[in-house]
């Protein structure tokens, strides 16, 4: 529930005092926020106080509380002592972003930006860049780092991402001591832990944490085409209440509609169940009712591309107009300014004209699929208030400065790459986090659009829970491993991979399982206690019981094994005609077989038709014992079994061939009764002094806990073995498969990093370790740029779930080579698989003919064309994305291998062949 601010008091005479306090003892905050037209908040102020007093600091804060005013202050300090400071991002927008903010404060001379394609006044005092160029200038012992003061880590909580995480914690552990960090993450409910972490690797850390939303969140429902309130007051504990009218609307509409099924779900002809099937609400009308009610500009949340563009169609053909005149001219004098690097030819092919109208109508999409100078004009315009409505992808709530009045979420499930699963509370809270313009709205707004199933209790469940727990997914990897053995040596490598986070955290869940396994051995010692037997050793006893209870049920396995395998080769045996008896079920009885059913890579299913007239396959599992043929019927060549006479007339034929099915009660043999090692364990039993007590069974069911329990806690402790030291464990085997092939070589008992490791130190790829053994090998050193500029393709391009299954690619060189490379991964995948290391990531070969044809300098109209023709979908800000990750591979192995290598002439060559057009818009 939120309410609206009210009007800020006059500070009390403590404040009063504070205030008067910092001007006094902390100069440099006082002189920075007389810079601001705005008053810090109290976190603010606590921030910026202990970066003065000279601490690192973690801010935890929510979506727009202001966090980057402490990284701005970092920046003051940095510029007030003579010294650097990096500002990193996740992201090359938000730095981009933030490049702007800083250039606009301290002028285009004090401020540089680095991302990798883009490099703008690298040497100055304050720079710009996205955290992989930070940690690579670190293993490079780049002398850009003299003089570095302070780092501010934008978005920190990206060192949870799964892919990009490691990064954030490699730059962390190999920074100087003398640089301050700055640490600014969105709420995380162990932000104490992660402080902790920050203080032991890092020196002295002022964690600051505030929940609190500058602009309160009004929290609602959309119920067929009325906007109702989540929260009506609280209940008695101060939690609160799910609004009474909005349950009984949501009742109502459940039992009105039935699930609505798109041409996808639904069966040719099915008729629709329980009422008329739903349609969610057009996006016309949920824009049209935000409008309405005073609450755009907006965020849609639709999680799907296509759905994106196709709300922003559904919009403008509606006829919608959001803008006024004089708006427009200024959406088009911002347009034109952002894609003037368009050539005429390429504006059709990439929608310009649909998607200018869009815009001049108010309306957008934003996804990772759009083109990137598409993609930053929106959010110019979105954020200057001259684009109303933005469908958005949940990219749009990393880190991206575009806050509206309100959020929209169309749906509470999402695709996560591999299946639809609901949206975590935390994921609801970043894209809600969105709503709320500080300094221009009094409140912020988030709307859930309802359908069938789902409840206004699960929304609000997950609009009043807070936990976002921070989790490391620090790993350690090729790349990084000859990086650590050539600065550090092995041993003191290992001592900072224990370090990480990443084993900070495994670490503290270990003591929380030693806990565990401590309380379960005091049980067990009780256990032990309850089991004791004045006759004799009763967990001796419980051990022979355990040995027959499994030798018994071994012996039952086999035996149904054995059953099953004759019972199978029985029915392989039958023919055509044969007369059987079914011996148990609904379909017991006489039957004749139809069709033997032998199949020869499974198990025989033959087709019968029974007394009763049933027609069907038989399997394996209707016989406990093999079946034998009681008798032959003669058959016609056809036997029609879905004409209910010919069924008819074969069941009265069965019937009078006077063949009667045997008794059912024939004895199985072969339960172990004749098995030695069991009567033995039966003899024994029936001897030991404990079979004769009277409280047997009572001890028997302690001596049962007890082994349950003991085996929980082998697990255990086998957990915490694997647990401790898992970090440097996998260090170690990677160094064990470096070491095979060539990349480290032992000399007196140290770890030396060898010339191809030096090589593999350089490339920073997902697929680092195959890209050096290309290389080493030579397999690309007779391809030209564009055939190598293909190649490289499959080290980096990773196939939407809808791609073709085997893509086209560029025959003679380009297939031979991917060939090779294929092999060289299959050889590397058998090490890994051998070492028990994480797989390097299959070659793909989906972007190759694209980035081919671009590379040898054809038409955007010409390469998205032939990408379409060749099964490829690919839209024009993947194409971009992709062709800027190809460049960046091939500029690593150009600098690698150097330009008077083939390979490093090629690779030159074929950056300067795809940095053209679309690709070079908006890159140095």
């Amino acid at each position: 529930m939120a309410t609206s601010p009210s009007p800020s008091p006059a500070p009390s005479p403590a404040e009063a005092y504070t205030a008067s306090r910092r001007r006094t003892s902390y100069p440099k905050l006082t002189e920075f926020v007389q810079q601001l037209p705005f008053e810090l908040d109290p976190f603010q102020d606590q921030a910026c106080a202990a970066l003065e007093d000279g601490h690192g600091v973690l801010v935890c804060a929510p979506t727009g509380a202001g966090k980057t005013v402490v990284g701005e202050f970092a920046v003051h300090l940095a510029l007030a002592e003579g010294r650097k400071c990096f500002y990193t991002t996740p992201i090359k927008a938000l730095s981009n972003q933030k490049y702007a903010d800083l250039v606009e404060r301290h002028g285009a001379k004090a401020v540089g930006l680095l991302t990798g394609d883009t490099s703008v006044n690298g040497g100055a005092p304050i720079v710009v860049m996205t955290t992989e160029v930070l940690r690579n200038m670190l293993y490079a012992g780049s002398s850009t780092l003299d003089g570095l003061g302070y780092v501010v880590m934008d978005e920190v909580h990206y060192l949870a991402d799964r892919f990009r995480g490691a990064v954030w914690e490699e730059v962390i552990l190999h920074l100087p001591d003398r640089v301050r960090l700055i640490s600014l993450s969105a709420t995380v409910s162990n932000a104490e832990e992660f402080g902790d972490w920050l203080v032991e690797v890092r020196g002295d850390t002022t964690v600051v944490v505030d929940e609190h939303r500058p602009v309160p969140l009004w929290q609602h429902m959309m119920v067929s085409g009325r906007m109702l309130d989540l929260f009506v007051g609280e209940d008695a504990d101060a939690q609160p209440k799910i609004n009474p009218d909005l349950l009984r609307r949501t009742e109502d509409a459940s039992r009105q509609q039935a699930p609505w099924q798109g041409p996808r779900n639904r069966g040719r002809g099915a008729p629709a169940r329980g009422g008329p099937r739903f349609r969610p609400p057009s996006r016309v009308d949920v824009v049209s009712r935000l409008d309405g009610a005073g609450l755009l500009p907006a965020i849609v949340f639709v999680f799907s591309r296509v759905g994106c563009d196709a709300a922003v169609a559904q919009c403008t053909r509606s006829g919608l107009r959001m803008n006024t005149e004089a708006e427009i001219v200024e959406i088009r004098r911002i347009v034109d300014s952002r894609t003037k690097g368009l050539a005429d030819a390429d504006l059709g092919v990439l929608g310009f004209w649909e998607w200018r109208d869009a815009l001049e109508r108010g309306f957008a999409s934003h996804h990772a699929g759009l083109l990137p100078a598409f993609k930053e004009t929106v959010e110019e315009l979105f954020v200057r208030g001259l684009v109303k409505v933005v469908f958005a992808t949940e990219t749009l709530a990393l880190g991206i400065n575009m806050p509206a009045r309100t959020v929209v979420l169309e749906r509470l499930v999402k695709y996560n790459g591999e299946a639809h699963v609901e949206l975590t509370a935390g994921e609801y809270t970043q894209l809600t986090g969105r709503a709320g313009r500080r300094g221009i709205d009094i409140e912020g707004h988030a709307v859930v659009v309802w359908g069938p199933g789902v409840d206004p209790k699960t929304v609000a469940g997950l609009a009043s829970t807070r936990t976002y727990p921070l989790r490391s997914s620090f790993r350690p990897a090729y790349n990084m491993a000859v990086n650590l053995v050539d600065r550090l040596g092995a041993r003191q490598a290992r001592e900072l991979l224990e370090q990480s986070f990443a084993q900070f955290q495994a670490d503290r869940s270990v003591v929380g399982l030693a806990r565990r396994i401590e309380r379960n051995r005091e049980a067990l010692e009780g256990y032990q206690e309850s089991m004791t037997c004045h006759l004799g050793d009763f967990a001796e006893y419980a051990a022979l019981r355990a040995k027959l209870s499994e030798r018994e049920k071994s012996l039952s396995r086999k035996t149904a094994s054995a059953r099953r395998a004759e019972a199978a080769r029985s029915l392989e045996a039958l023919r055509k005609g044969d007369v059987i008896a079914v011996p148990a079920g609904r379909r017991s009885g006489l039957a004749v077989v139809i069709d033997p059913g032998v199949d020869p890579m499974g198990e025989p299913r033959p087709l019968v038709l029974t007394e009763d007239r049933w027609a069907g396959r038989l399997s394996v599992a209707d016989f406990p014992t093999p079946v034998e043929a009681l008798g032959r019927i003669r058959l016609p060549k056809q036997v029609d079994i879905r004409s209910p006479r010919s069924r008819r007339d074969l069941a009265s034929t069965l019937r009078n061939t006077g063949i009667e099915a045997p008794g059912r009660n024939r004895r199985r043999t072969g339960d172990g009764e004749d098995d030695g090692e069991l009567a033995a364990l039966r003899r024994a039993l029936r001897a030991h002094p404990c079979h004769g007590c009277d409280d047997r069974e009572v001890h028997a069911r302690w001596a049962e806990r007890h082994r349950r329990l003991s085996a929980e806690t082998q697990q255990l402790e086998q957990n915490v073995a694997t647990t401790t030291h898992s970090l440097a464990r996998g260090f170690d085997r990677i160094r064990a498969l470096l070491t095979e092939r060539g990349y480290l070589a032992s000399k007196a008992g140290e770890d030396e990093v060898t010339a191809d490791g030096r090589r593999l130190a350089r490339l920073y790829s997902e697929s680092d370790l195959l890209a050096a053994e290309c290389l080493r090998q030579g397999i690309w050193d007779s391809l030209t740029a564009s055939e190598l500029a293909a190649v490289v393709s499959a080290l980096v391009f990773e196939s939407r779930r809808d791609g073709p299954s085997e893509p086209r690619v560029p025959t003679g060189p380009v297939t031979d080579a991917l060939a090779e490379t294929a092999r060289q991964w299959v050889s590397l995948e058998a090490d890994e698989r051998r070492h028990k290391l994480e797989r390097t990531r299959q070659p793909d070969a989906g972007f190759a003919w694209t980035v081919y044809r671009w590379a040898r300098g054809e038409s955007l109209e010409r390469v998205m064309t032939a990408a379409e023709s060749a099964g490829a979908e690919i839209s024009a800000g993947d194409f971009v994305r992709w062709c800027r990750q190809v460049m960046d591979l091939l500029d690593q192995l150009r600098n690698v291998v150097g330009r008077s290598h083939p390979v490093g002439a090629a690779a030159d060559e074929a950056v300067r062949g795809m940095r053209r057009g679309v690709v070079a818009l908006g890159t140095a």
